[in-house]
Parts: structure tokens; sequence; C-alpha cells
């Protein structure tokens, strides 16, 4: 399946309803206050699932049962009075409960701006493969980046309320692999969740044409080698145009994390730049996924064609 470009949700105005739903980990009480109160700071009006207070009754990884999970989200995005839906926090459990979603009727409502990552990456798939709809890779709720980084803060709420005003992304940090020029469809996300939805009924085939998008936590050099060889082997990786790399947190010594992206995607022969920022480190950019862009590898510049909601 190509990187399509896909349907951009409205952004968000002033007073705008917006839910904040737990599809996957459970949530501290006091990281889900903080980060409310944040955004009620920017003039919207969030209300929370029942998800977002408790934990599953026997697997304490999950926030609620996968069928309440499911059923929250579905109920927040298709509520008319809920302009966006935020994850809480990534974790571990969207998959348990994707298949539990009705996309017929996800697909009837009206999108909206969707956000999250980690585990989220998930439903970032399921919403660009199965709705059409495209997402924001950005920071979760009661996240710790979200509600100690005020530049992490700034760039998702200058992305949802104003979104041509971010259509150039950058970081200080990023340098090229690989240097050059490439332009596709923005895709991507957790390299660990990419690779662990291959094979499976609804997944996509690969993302010829696509910018791919990667990052990941908490996974040693040997375990990332084993993701990308997986995507290469299913021939996830055939016709990408160009590769984004963001944060490698807690993934072992950087400089051992570089050479196992270099052995296994300096070869595809397109260009590639790595410390991007944006994923689970200490400051992250919002990266829109299912808009068309052009990557600078060389420059370190990733430039929307258009803005990343309407």
């Amino acid at each position: 399946m190509t990187a399509a470009r896909l349907i951009r949700p409205p952004r968000l105005r002033p007073g705008d309803r917006v839910a904040v739903v737990a599809p996957s980990g459970p949530i501290a009480p006091e990281r889900m206050d903080c980060g409310l109160d944040i955004l009620r700071g920017w003039d919207l009006d969030p209300v929370t699932s029942p998800g977002t207070r408790g934990s599953h009754d026997t697997l304490g990884y999950l926030a609620a049962s996968d069928e309440d999970r499911a059923r929250e989200l579905q109920q927040a995005w298709c509520d008319p009075s809920v302009a966006a839906v935020f994850a809480a926090r990534g974790g571990y459990g969207a998959q348990r409960m994707v298949d539990l979603l009705d996309w017929d009727v996800l697909r009837a409502a009206a999108p909206k701006p969707l956000v999250g990552f980690s585990d989220v990456t998930v439903l970032h798939e399921a919403f660009a493969v199965r709705a059409g709809v495209s997402s924001l890779h950005g920071p979760a709720v009661a996240g710790e980046v979200f509600l100690k980084d005020e530049a992490t803060r700034e760039h998702l709420r200058r992305t949802l309320f104003a979104p041509e005003t971010v259509r150039t992304l950058a970081s200080g940090t990023a340098r090229p692999l690989v240097p050059g020029r490439a332009r596709g469809v923005t895709v991507g996300g957790c390299l660990a969740m990419l690779a662990s939805e291959v094979g499976t009924a609804q997944a996509r085939r690969g993302v010829p044409g696509g910018l791919l998008l990667l990052e990941d936590v908490g996974e040693p050099p040997y375990r990332i080698d084993r993701a990308l060889t997986q995507l290469s082997r299913a021939g996830w990786l055939d016709g990408v145009a160009g590769i984004v790399l963001g944060s490698w947190a807690r993934c072992g010594p950087y400089a051992q994390v570089r050479e196992v992206l270099r052995d296994r995607l300096c070869g595809l022969g397109v260009p590639v730049v790595e410390e991007f920022g944006f994923g689970h480190g200490d400051s992250a950019l919002t990266l829109p996924l299912g808009v068309p862009a052009e990557l600078d590898a060389t420059a370190g510049t990733l430039t929307l064609e258009i803005p990343a909601l309407s």
C-alpha cells in the first residue's frame, strides 16, 4: 500500500471541547491533572474518559479492559461536540483494542486531530489505513515531556491552532546520515510498534514513496536491529523515499544505536537524517502523519507542503 495523502482534520479554535482518552496504559492522577490544566490554559475545555482514572482489574499495565478502552476512544471520536482526541499516555495496549473499534462508524464521523505517540503509533496507522485520516505524532497529555518542556508544548499548541506557522520543522541536533532531498507523505512512529504490526490483517504491506519517521525508547541496539530487519525482510522499506530518525532514549550508548541505524538504513540509497528531535526525548516536535512534505537531510529540515490541519 502506497503512503497516501490523507484527509486533514480541522484546526482547533479557542473554547473547543477536546477529549483525553487512555487507549493504552494507566495514568498517574497528578500527571493527568497537570496535563488537563495545560489544555485549559490554551482555552480548551478538556473532558476525560473513565479509563484515565483507573486501571485494569488484573493486568495493571492497562488503563482498563480492551472493550472499555475501545468504547471510550470511539465515543470521543464520534462525539460531534469534541474537536480533538488526545492520548493521555502510551505504554502498551493499543494493539489489543484496535480491532474492537467499529471502523465503519469511525469513518462516518467527522475527522478530528488525534494526538499521541509511542504505543499510539498503532492508532495512527489504523486511522490512516482504515479511516483515511491524518494524525499528529505528538506528546501525550500526561507525559513527562509535555508537562516539563515548554518548547514541546508550544510546538504542539501552534500545530493545533495555527498550523500554517509550523510548516518547516527543524531540530538543532539534526544531521544527515545520508545527505540529500526527498519528497513524500509522512508515515511512521515508534519502530517497535510498526514492526509488531507487520503481518496483521489490516496493516500496510509497505510505504513506497513515504517519508518514514522512526523513533523508540528502551530498546537496546540488537532489538532495534531486529525490528529494522523485520521491516526490511517483510518488504516494508521497499521504495521508501526518505527517513527521519528521532530520539532513542534509554536505548544504550547512542554511538552504538547510530551504527545499527547506519547499517540497516543507509544502504537503501535514500536521504536519512538523525536526531531530528521527536519521540521520547527531553523535548519533542509534533510531526504530522499523512501529509506531503519535503525532507532536506543535508539541512536537517522537514517542510510540509500544506499545513498539518485544515
